[in-house]
């Protein structure tokens, strides 16, 4: 028995040779597939993904279905800002006792704890917004490049911007009302609209900068011309840095949930991506980690 097992083995090992070699001769060999890439389930009411390289799409789920935007709507504000011809970032803005008021009014939302008198750069302005997710930046922001004659008019003008800007990068299901994000309920994008707007402003190498910061600190120039050192700025996007995430934005309300747009870059593979209306942080964080682990996986 032992004989005839091991003659067995000699010829199926000379048989495998010989296959093995024609094989080779005829150039027949070929890599196996590649597996099938499993998409996953997230627990966001809408969700978009993109290779940020080519604009292919990567995942969708109601991807076109309007939802509100909460902070995210900030991403928009900035890339008005940064649209503006002859932009100096380094150009003071003092703020006003109409931001304090606001603020006051709107029930503190979240804040860069911005002082009335106080003068912050409009770079800075740009920090306060994107990190600690500033309504008090975003207004200081609107005032400073929204026109009209008050406060009121300035804003609302600004608005509009946002609202022109949406339409020339063809975000065909958006629209504006704030420039916070603190609306009456019809501040609303969707997953892929907002994700045109990341690609879009992404490309601004100081949005670039400012969001993917975790945290900065800012010198203020007080009303008596001192320099104040502003309480340091921590970025809301606890994802920086996890498996190349270069940003952009989160977003959260009563109504709106938990939202993000995101962005990420490994071994020169590019996604981008929004998540909007997911039931809380963690889980907004978990279908994040998600898209973006799949999104390489599709690309590669």
């Amino acid at each position: 028995m032992i004989t005839a097992t091991r003659g067995f083995r000699v010829r199926r090992a000379a048989a495998v040779a010989v296959t093995t070699a024609a094989v080779l001769t005829s150039g027949a060999l070929t890599a196996a597939p590649a597996q099938a890439v499993t998409a996953p389930t997230v627990t966001a009411k809408g969700a978009y993904l993109m290779n940020s390289a080519t604009g292919k799409d990567l995942y969708k789920k109601a991807a076109d279905t309007k939802r509100l935007t909460a902070s995210t709507t900030k991403v928009m504000t900035a890339k008005v800002v940064l649209s503006q011809p002859n932009l100096n970032l380094d150009a003071k803005v003092t703020i006003k006792q109409a931001v304090s008021d606001y603020m006051v009014r709107e029930g503190y939302p979240s804040s860069a704890r911005l002082i009335v008198g106080d003068k912050v750069t409009v770079r800075q302005l740009l920090y306060g917004m994107m990190l600690p997710s500033g309504c008090d930046a975003a207004m200081a922001l609107a005032d400073k490049f929204g026109s009209g004659t008050t406060v009121a008019a300035r804003t609302k003008n600004f608005i509009a911007k946002m609202n022109n800007m949406a339409k020339t990068l063809k975000m065909t299901n958006t629209k504006f009302d704030s420039f916070d994000g603190l609306s009456n309920g019809s501040n609303a994008s969707t997953p892929r609209d907002l994700t045109l707007l990341a690609r879009s402003v992404m490309k601004n190498s100081t949005f670039k900068t400012v969001v993917k910061a975790k945290s900065y600190t800012a010198k203020t120039v007080t009303k008596t011309g001192s320099t104040r050192t502003m309480g340091t700025w921590v970025n809301t996007n606890t994802l920086l840095g996890w498996n190349g995430t270069l940003g952009v934005k989160t977003g959260s309300g009563t109504q709106a949930k938990y939202c993000l747009i995101f962005a990420a870059t490994r071994n020169g593979e590019s996604v981008m991506g929004t998540v909007l209306t997911a039931p809380d942080a963690a889980s907004r964080t978990a279908d994040v980690k998600k898209l973006i682990n799949y999104g390489y996986a599709k690309i590669s």
